[in-house]
């Protein structure tokens, strides 16, 4: 039974690895609400975050909603961008997490997954990650 047991392991391990996929930029643009905040929904899965990719306005708060899909696999967001005024590390899980920030300057900070599991890559060399573009 113990071999049953590894065996089927290693197929819920290896099963996030042969059947990740490489993921399109996805792109999104916040919008201010009436209230001047910036809201943004993200997911992060299985070696994805979506959107990949979200363009924020510089000295105007935003709150990122971030949650995980299912799965057992943990997963994080960090943002080191205190230059920026961004200096993020969350775990993320099934209930979204509400993290708040007000970017300072303008320019591309990336965001990413830093979780590993044993000796393999880790999630960001899997493609678990992002990049948050401040603009004017």
């Amino acid at each position: 039974m113990k071999l049953f047991g590894y065996g089927f392991l290693l197929l819920v391990v290896f099963s996030g690895i042969v059947f990740a996929q490489e993921r399109q930029q996805k792109i999104f643009t916040a919008t201010v609400d009436q209230d001047g905040v910036q809201r943004i929904s993200m997911t992060g899965g299985e070696y994805f975050f979506e959107p990949n990719h979200i363009i924020v306005k510089v000295n105007m708060p935003v709150e990122l909603s971030v949650k995980k899909t299912s799965g057992f696999v943990p997963h994080n967001i960090i943002i080191d961008a205190p230059e920026a005024g961004i200096e993020v590390n969350q775990n993320i899980g099934k209930d979204p997490v509400i993290i708040k920030f007000t970017p300072q300057k303008t320019g591309r900070y990336p965001f990413y997954c830093d979780k590993r599991f044993l000796f393999f890559k880790d999630h960001r060399a899997r493609g678990m990650e992002g990049v948050i573009e401040v603009i004017e």
